[in-house]
Formats: structure tokens, C-alpha cells, sequence
């Protein structure tokens, strides 16, 4: 039996649509599934748990954003069960990491239906999994501060929220252990790739790979606010990397200790110290 977890109200109602899709997919299909949707992340986790625990599942499907995916990742990794994401929400860098397209749910549902699922990595960070980018700074103090705002709407929230809050930050100073070193540094922002991108795309860590088991790291150090400014689109195309103030290197596990928050999938991790860990072959999905 497949699970389909739908959150209808990511991405602004297009969870809905895209749970209908699907729905019907595995309806026309005469697959054994159930259908787990509410706008309570809770309810879904709730019931969806309980499902898990008393029913054979071959697969749950997210359909939803990259907090809802984030949530099912709690569940079926501990279960050993695969997972498929349905990408509609905001930024569906989950699904991005992955490979598939955006748009052409069908074929890969096809793909999903009729094929073994495959292992790859996933990063740890104090005992939640995460998927595709665990990040700190000023990113996440722009999260923090568009999570607290009750308008606008939609990415608009954290054009505004970067616009409030980049007069006023300052690098923070971070202690960070690897594999092979400690050391101190300052740093505007550092994500730690399990995949490659975070934020709708930004290609923060470009050459990250989901079966390699170690994380690629990329460190931005001070910088002024004009030339932030300058290098921050950059991420878009993954560009930065060459810029003289960005430091990249590949790592197994890292622990931050800093005055800092901690974001993974684009969910709150919480505050400083952290440690984080890439496990080879933890999850079970269909990448491209």
C-alpha cells in the first residue's frame, strides 16, 4: 500500500491541485493507497505514524513543500521506507537535489511506480534528518524574520525580510570541528549541502552529490553590505564559488558552536551548538 501525505495548503494552494493529481493518478491506476491531508502538519504526522506502524507501506509520497518532505523523512527513515516528493510549495529544493522536473509529476510518478527505490545520503543535524541544505546566518535570520511577518505573502515576505534585516547584520563568529580541524572563523552565512540547493533554486552548494556520503560546506566570509549584495545573486547559478571571500570543502560531520540559529529544509532547527552528519545511504527515494 502507498501512503500520499498532502499538505493542501503549500504553495499557496497548489497542494491541493497537485494532491488531486495525484490522487486520481493512483486512483485510474488501481493502486492500493491512502490518503493522508490536513492542513495541521501535526495531524498528518499523527496519523501517518500510525499508519506506518501497523501497515505495509511500498513508498510515501509527499505532496507538498520541503517542510512537509521534511516531516515524512522523520518518519519512513527510522521505518526504512522510500519516499517520493511531489514538488508544490515555495522553494522544492528537495525535488531540485533529486533531479526531477518540477513540472512533469506524471512521468515521475511513473518511475516511482514501476521501479526498486535506491538509497542515498542524508545529513543528520542532532538527531533530524534532513534532505538538502542545513544552513546558518544571515539566511536564517532573514527566515527567522519572515517567519514572524504576516505580510506579504509568498517569496515576496523574504525579499522585504532581506531588505530589514542586511543593514543591520554583522558576521558572526563561528568555532566549527570537521573530520580533520577545528577552527574559528567569521562568517555572513555557511550551508552545509547533503544537496545542492535551498531557497527556490539558489545553487549554494553546486557540486553536492546525494551518493558520495560526505557534505560540501560553503563559507562566506565578511563581506561589505554592496558587495553581499553583489554576490548573492550569484548563488542563483552557483557562481559564488569563485569568489575570493567564499571557501568550499567536503566533510563527513561538522559541529558549529556560535550566537546563531540553524535552518534544515528550510525548517528551524534551533539554536547553536549543532552537529550534523552525512549517513551514506540513510534514505530510500528514486533519484533522477
Amino acid at each position: 500500500m502507498w501512503a500520499l501525505a498532502i499538505n493542501p495548503t503549500s504553495g499557496h494552494g497548489k497542494g491541493a491541485l497537485a494532491g488531486e493529481k495525484v490522487t486520481a493518478y493512483f486512483a485510474q491506476r488501481k493502486f492500493d493507497y491512502r490518503v493522508f491531508s490536513s492542513r495541521s502538519a501535526k495531524e498528518i504526522k499523527e496519523e501517518l505514524e500510525l499508519f506506518l506502524d501497523m501497515h505495509p507501506c511500498e513508498g510515501v509520497i509527499s505532496i507538498g513543500g520541503d517542510g512537509l518532505a521534511h516531516l515524512v523523512l522523520q518518519l519512513v527513515v527510522p521505518r526504512s521506507i522510500a519516499f517520493a516528493v511531489i514538488p508544490a510549495g515555495t522553494g522544492n529544493d528537495i525535488v531540485r537535489s533529486l533531479g526531477w522536473s518540477l513540472e512533469d509529476s506524471t512521468k515521475y510518478l511513473d518511475h516511482v511506480t514501476s521501479n526498486p527505490a535506491t538509497p542515498i545520503d542524508l545529513g543528520n543535524v542532532d538527531s533530524e534528518w534532513f534532505a538538502a541544505i542545513l544552513s546558518t546566518g544571515f539566511d536564517s535570520v532573514v527566515n527567522e524574520k519572515a517567519n514572524a511577518m504576516t505580510w506579504p505573502r509568498g517569496p515576496q515576505r523574504y525579499n522585504v525580510a532581506i531588505a530589514l534585516e542586511l543593514p543591520r547584520f554583522a558576521p558572526i563568529e563561528y568555532e566549527i570541528t570537521t573530520d580533520t580541524r577545528t577552527f574559528t572563523t567569521k562568517a555572513m552565512l555557511i550551508a552545509i549541502g547533503n544537496g545542492r540547493s535551498y531557497g527556490g533554486g539558489m545553487l549554494v552548494c553546486p557540486h553536492a552529490k546525494l551518493d558520495d556520503g560526505h557534505f560540501d560546506v560553503m563559507i562566506l566570509k565578511p563581506v561589505s553590505k554592496l558587495e553581499f549584495l553583489k554576490v548573492f545573486p550569484k548563488v542563483f547559478s552557483g557562481s559564488h564559488i569563485t569568489h575570493p571571500a567564499v571557501e568550499i570543502f567536503r566533510t563527513k560531520k561538522i559541529e558549529l558552536n556560535a550566537d546563531a540559529i540553524a535552518y534544515a529544509d528550510g525548517e528551524r532547527i534551533g539554536p547553536a551548538p549543532v552537529s550534523a552528519q552525512c549517513i551514506a545511504g540513510a534514505g530510500l527515494t528514486w533519484p533522477l
